[in-house]
């Protein structure tokens, strides 16, 4: 009885293994067949799209053809167009009077008040008319949003920053925030932009606020830096009467003359003159590099070319583009008259 019972459970155990076996090669053939599908899917789309192609191929030639027969015809037309870059850094958050002036001068452009512009900029009528645009944006840099992250967290408190994340911060950060800013001038005449660089750099550092705040800066600094140098002159003093000091009881030491004249108390004194030492004259680096760069409103790290580069390039090519939009513009309306006749088939 126990003999039958027994062979009964193996029997029902491999039921269950040659089931389990069923079920899993199932599943891997499913899994087979539906990669399969989608390769047979992507090469039906690929045949699909050949034989349209094939159908309609001189029908989309004409369309380029012609569209590469209008761009050359206004390539002929249109006007060699020259553009140059000016970067700039702004001091005193004038940033944004910077990008004010610059939208002015664009504004102008676009309305073509070639008078305004003679009056702004100083050149001629020819000169005027011969702008086409005048544009500025930020040069982005990520290491611009750390540092003055960086800048906020030391003078702010503790609380402020635990409510105040780097990422809100990075939200918080505009384009005039960065440091560094592109202006870029297109013009029909390639040696134009010189004369266009003066002004813009005098539109904001002859602006009154910014005058007065260069000035206040300046002389700050100046009297900064005349401080740091009268505390170096007065270390390198105490230093002088240090040594001075040690040699003449190193002496009477050897002398035998076993006096003490605060040796003991000398070193500390000592290590920290050099440290306060070494302190001043970062601190030095740090006035001599404001002086520097805080003697202007508008720093100019690379003026406008005497001549500026001829723009030029596929996106700008009107018998490639112009080709191209033809080309795409008669494959979409082929496809409409196809979807067109479908929808006509599928009523009936």
């Amino acid at each position: 009885m126990s003999t039958n019972h027994q062979s009964n459970s193996k029997n029902e155990e491999e039921v269950d293994l040659g089931s389990l076996f069923q079920i899993i090669g199932k599943g891997f053939a499913n899994f087979f067949n539906f990669i399969g599908a989608i390769f047979k899917g992507i090469f039906h789309a690929i045949i699909v799209v050949l034989l349209f192609l094939k159908t309609n191929a001189i029908a989309i030639v004409i369309a380029g053809l012609i569209g590469v027969l209008f761009g050359f015809f206004l390539e002929l037309k249109s006007p060699d167009l020259y553009r140059s870059e000016l970067l700039v850094k702004p001091n005193f958050k004038s940033s944004k009077l910077l990008y004010n002036n610059i939208n002015f001068y664009n504004d102008l452009i676009k309305q073509k008040d070639t008078a305004s512009l003679q009056s702004t900029f100083g050149i001629s009528k020819e000169d005027a008319g011969s702008l086409k645009k005048i544009i500025i944006e930020p040069v982005v840099s990520d290491y611009d949003i750390i540092k003055s992250y960086d800048n906020f967290v030391t003078e702010v408190d503790t609380t402020t920053i635990k409510s105040y994340e780097y990422l809100e911060f990075e939200a918080s950060f505009t384009d005039f925030d960065y440091k560094i800013h592109k202006i870029q001038a297109i013009s029909k005449k390639s040696d134009v932009f010189l004369k266009l660089e003066d002004k813009i750099i005098s539109s904001v550092e002859n602006n009154t606020y910014f005058k007065r705040l260069k000035t206040l800066t300046y002389n700050s600094i100046n009297t900064t830096d005349t401080l740091i140098k009268k505390n170096i002159a007065q270390i390198d003093s105490l230093q002088k009467t240090i040594i001075a000091s040690t040699l003449a009881a190193s002496k009477k030491e050897t002398s035998g003359t076993n006096i003490d004249l605060g040796s003991q108390n000398s070193k500390p004194t000592e290590v920290e003159l050099l440290e306060t030492n070494r302190k001043l004259i970062r601190d030095l680096e740090n006035i001599v590099e404001d002086k520097s760069e805080k003697n202007v409103v508008l720093n100019v790290v690379s003026g406008f070319k005497p001549v500026g580069s001829k723009i030029s390039g596929v996106s700008k090519n009107y018998i490639f583009l112009l080709g191209l939009l033809s080309v795409v513009l008669t494959i979409f309306i082929l496809l409409l008259m196809k979807l067109n006749t479908y929808l006509n088939n599928y009523k009936k």
